[in-house]
């Protein structure tokens, strides 16, 4: 009985792992209709107005956009304010995905 239940635990972990694997696989690819026209999505830059602008216009509008409460001091419409904060935006932004698209956009020179 305690051979059977370890083995049952085992095939849990095999098939929860497989699970995340083809999760994070089908998140990668539902990320590619984000990317330029580029075959390439590798050598893709992520765009800002196109690609991360529209992130922080779902999560953060009113207040960090035109008219907002502290657009004054962190207006999300920019792109060096984002490069500012970096991974202090992580904060507020959960999605792994937007996550994904935000990191790519930091890590360009």
């Amino acid at each position: 009985m305690r051979i059977a239940t370890q083995l049952l635990a085992l095939l849990l972990v095999v098939y929860v792992g497989a699970c995340h694997r083809a999760k994070m696989n089908s998140l990668s690819m539902t990320g590619q209709h984000f990317s330029s026209s580029s075959s390439a999505p590798a050598a893709k830059k992520a765009d800002f107005e196109s690609e991360i602008k529209p992130i922080f216009q779902a999560r953060c509008q009113p207040c960090h956009f035109q008219g907002g409460q502290v657009y004054d001091k962190m207006p999300f419409d920019k792109p060096e304010t984002i490069t500012r904060l970096g991974a202090k935006l992580f904060t507020r932004i959960k999605d792994e995905k937007e996550q994904r698209f935000i990191r790519e956009f930091l890590a360009q020179p």
